[in-house]
């Protein structure tokens, strides 16, 4: 007699139970999380370019209480250059007797010295693979030389400094890196800078030739959160350009390498819209209705956990006085 009991009793729960899909939303996949993995990155810092050329087929004209000028070795010394690093500047008086004259022939010559840089730079990379990235850049660095003082003769000739030294260098490069070593929170990336420079407007660009330039340098980044890193830069550079005399058909060629030490930020775009209801104050991913939202609570200049949050790691009651008390509470 009990049987058919249980049976009426089995089809009517069946008949009251309802598929979860009524009860939750399928979450919806947000089309943006590509955007994740770029970076952009904003750095400045401090740099120091060693200036240096050598004046083969050339000579040195000194005299006393003036600046050297240069003058070709096949030519009169009366046909001289005072400006032959940024532009080209020419002097015609007649040697003055007691000066000093010296040719490339019996000796080593050329002049070497340094320049400030102050660089302001821009990029954005594409990270994969939690190891390698790629990316391209822009830099607007101002570079000021200072004053070159000659390989020989030092007691003899002057030091040089070119006339309107100081300008603005435009830079656009290409850049790839690979990360080789985590420590904590700390991530160092060896990384490769190549591309083309611009110099100032005081150089004279119809003189000079320049090509590519190569930045080598290891970036050590700090995680303040899963969008927000610090990161400090030393690298070194190689570079030249060669500026072409108007007499003669003779170039000279400069190298300008330089050590940077660039600090800066980088940010990438969150995966997840920040949670739309204003008072939430869930720490975790969480969602609303179909769509997932990070938390409203968390710092971009601290790190998260998305799981659980970690606003509060350490516990009020083992903060300030309280760690003190036998009985914070």
């Amino acid at each position: 007699m009990l049987l058919p009991v249980a049976l009426c009793a089995q089809e009517k729960d069946e008949a009251l139970t309802f598929p979860l899909d009524n009860f939750y939303a399928k979450i919806k996949k947000n089309p943006k999380s590509i955007l994740k993995n770029f970076r952009f990155g904003f750095s400045t810092g401090y740099g120091n370019t060693f200036f240096s050329h050598q004046l083969d087929g050339f000579g040195i004209y000194q005299t006393a209480g003036k600046q050297p000028s240069i003058f070709a070795a096949k030519t009169p010394a009366t046909v001289r250059y005072t400006n032959w690093v940024n532009q080209v500047s020419q002097d015609s008086n007649p040697v003055k007797p007691g000066s000093f004259l010296v040719s490339s022939d019996s000796a080593k010559l050329g002049f070497k010295g340094n320049a400030l840089n102050i660089p302001f730079k821009a990029t954005v990379h594409f990270e994969w693979g939690g190891k390698y990235r790629i990316g391209a850049g822009y830099s607007y660095e101002l570079m000021s030389i200072g004053s070159l003082h000659p390989i020989s003769y030092g007691n003899k000739i002057a030091n040089f400094q070119p006339p309107g030294p100081t300008g603005w260098m435009n830079k656009y490069f290409g850049m790839i890196g690979v990360s080789f070593y985590r420590m904590g929170d700390y991530l160092f990336t060896g990384d490769a800078q190549i591309g083309g420079y611009k110099p100032g407007s005081n150089f004279n660009s119809a003189l000079i030739q320049n090509g590519v330039y190569v930045n080598i340098g290891v970036t050590v980044e700090r995680e303040l959160s899963e969008y927000l890193r610090v990161f400090v830069r030393p690298s070194y550079e190689i570079k030249n350009y060669t500026l072409s005399l108007p007499e003669g058909g003779k170039s000279i060629t400069h190298n300008i390498n330089a050590f940077y030490l660039n600090v800066g930020i980088s940010y990438s775009i969150p995966e997840l819209r920040k949670c739309k209801k204003h008072d939430c104050k869930i720490q975790m991913n969480h969602a609303h209705g179909d769509r997932e939202y990070r938390s409203r609570v968390h710092p971009i200049y601290k790190k998260q956990n998305p799981l659980y949050g970690e606003n509060h790691p350490k516990l009020f009651k083992y903060k300030g006085k309280n760690k003190r008390k036998l009985n914070p509470y």
